[in-house]
This record gives C-alpha cells, sequence and structure tokens, in this order.
C-alpha cells in the first residue's frame, strides 16, 4: 500500500505550521465534535474520539475546549449544528480529489470550495466520481523512533490488521479493516504502543504518478484544500517519486 506515506508526509510537515496559525484548534476540536455525534461521548467505547482528544492534547488544546467539543457532539450542549458531506472532484493531472467537509453552512461552503477548485487548476466533480476509487481503511501510525519492527507487525497482526508498512522515514503505518480498527487500536495501546495518529480513513485503490507543473499545481491545491475551515480530510490518488518530491519542494 504505497503512496500513503508520501503525501502523509507532507502533511506532517506542515502540521507545524497549522498549530501555529490556530487552524489545528479548529479542525481537532471539529474532529471531536463529529467522534462524539456518531459514536457517543465514551472514549472508553469510542476509539475514534479517543485518538481525536489524543491529537487535541498533541497541539495543547485547553481540557475545558476538549470538553465542550465532546458535549457539542453528543447534544448536551447547544450550538452551532455541524452536518458532514462529502465531495468529489479532479485536480492537475486528472488525479481524484475527495473531500470530507464538516460545515454549519452547506450554501457557504460548496461555491466557496468550488471556487478554490477552479482557480487552482481543479474541478468539483459529480456525486460519485472519484468515491469508487477509494476504499474505507482503518490507518494507524506508531513512530519508529521508540519501536521494534517485528515486534509491532506481529502484534498488529495478533490483534487483526490486514497490512503494515514501513516505507515512511518516520513512522510504522497499519491498515485494518473498519471493523477491527477500534480492537487494533485499543489492543496497541494496552501493549503499551504510542499511537502517533489512527483514523478510518479512504484509501486509493490505484495512483496516478503526477510531476513538472502537474505536482506543483496539485500540491499548492492540496494545501489550500486542507487549510480551509470547514475541509476535515482530504483524500487523493497522487503518486510523486522522491527525486521529483525533492525538486519540487522548494516551491510549495
Amino acid at each position: 500500500m504505497s503512496g500513503h506515506s508520501k503525501w502523509s508526509t507532507i502533511k506532517r510537515k506542515k502540521a507545524a505550521v497549522d498549530a501555529k496559525r490556530g487552524a489545528a484548534f479548529t479542525r481537532v476540536s471539529k474532529d471531536i465534535t463529529l467522534a462524539a455525534r456518531d459514536g457517543g461521548g465514551d472514549i472508553e467505547m469510542n476509539p475514534a474520539l479517543r485518538l481525536a482528544i489524543q491529537k487535541a492534547k498533541a497541539v495543547n488544546m485547553p481540557k475545558d475546549n476538549i470538553e465542550r467539543a465532546i458535549k457539542k457532539g453528543t447534544g448536551d450542549l447547544p450550538g452551532m449544528k455541524f452536518e458532514d458531506y462529502v465531495y468529489e472532484g479532479y485536480g492537475p493531472g486528472g488525479v481524484a480529489i475527495l473531500l470530507s467537509v464538516l460545515t454549519d453552512n452547506k450554501n457557504r461552503t460548496v461555491p466557496e470550495i468550488r471556487h478554490l477548485m477552479s482557480k487552482n487548476g481543479g474541478n468539483l466533480g459529480e456525486p460519485g466520481c472519484v468515491n469508487w476509487m477509494f476504499e474505507k481503511k482503518g490507518i494507524i501510525t506508531v513512530s519508529k523512533e521508540n519501536s521494534n519492527e517485528n515486534e509491532l507487525f506481529e502484534t498488529a497482526l495478533d490483534l487483526g490488521a490486514d497490512d503494515f508498512n514501513a516505507e515512511d522515514e518516520n513512522n510504522f503505518t497499519i491498515f485494518t479493516s473498519p471493523e477491527f480498527f477500534g480492537d487494533v487500536s485499543k489492543g496497541l495501546e494496552e501493549a503499551g504502543i504510542e499511537i502517533e495518529s489512527g483514523e478510518l480513513a479512504l484509501e486509493p485503490q490505484n495512483k496516478v504518478n503526477v510531476a513538472g507543473n502537474d505536482a506543483v499545481s496539485l500540491l499548492k491545491l492540496l494545501d489550500l484544500l486542507e487549510e480551509y475551515e470547514d475541509v476535515q480530510k482530504v483524500y487523493t490518488n497522487f503518486e510523486i517519486d522522491d527525486d521529483e518530491l525533492a525538486k519540487i519542494s522548494s516551491e510549495l
């Protein structure tokens, strides 16, 4: 399952910048609210909520903010009603882009996303135009710094993981079916393994290689979409080889 690590690495590099901008607080707060809405407010019974809270603590979100976000999701606190949507389209080079959006105003969000796409070499498509290219997976990352590859691999498989990837220079990536995501993430935690991140995400079944101007334009578009407040997740099926990525990194 190559390809996931490249975009993950790019996103991690900009995560530190996001935290300084304050965008990280907004995004993780929504992650918590959505996880609580979908799976309840008990972190022992809701692995997605537990991991969202860990992410919030990693960016130093205050405890009161976390609790408010949970109560919004469970309906115990009045506030804006967020709805989640999926939007699909194409980026430069014919790359598929699928956006997970959480917004309190669909009529504002859709035109703004359409504008971002059209002004940066992409276009918003019809529902269903690219979602068939992706498969839902549980994706868990564990830092290589304090982990033994063989032991982690065996533990993950024993817990029910489907696949294991060590291509990323900083993290191991564990893939699970959606139904085993909670068991695997909780089992790793109980085994004393610190999880860097974990989510139910969409993995592309096939990759589209991009290079040159298409690659530069695509990464700029993805960066803008990631920064847009209502966009929670960006899924795409691009692949850029290491030499090309090194060549264009100074232009991002």
